[in-house]
């Protein structure tokens, strides 16, 4: 049985980019989105589980809110080795 993380924002600011895309996989702390934040800085979102994205729900250059969906990923039921 699959289990599925929910990728969220940690702040209001604006989309600059969606790194992955739909049914893409992805591993641990890879990089999903770049987010400018209200103050300007530039925030990496990352997830600490290794899976598919299963949906994205932002686009580029759109305005999200704290705690907002920003997709979806389809866990890895799998353990892998770490470097």
């Amino acid at each position: 049985m699959s289990s599925y993380r929910i990728v969220t924002s940690e702040s209001n600011g604006v989309v600059e980019e969606v790194l992955v895309n739909e049914g893409e996989y992805v591993y641990e702390w890879e990089p999903l989105f770049l987010i400018k934040s209200q103050n300007g800085t530039m925030k990496k979102i990352e997830l600490g589980v290794s899976g598919k994205i299963n949906s994205i729900r932002v686009i580029p250059g759109e305005k999200i809110l704290s705690d907002m969906t920003l997709a979806v990923v389809e866990e890895d039921d799998f353990p892998r080795g770490c470097d």
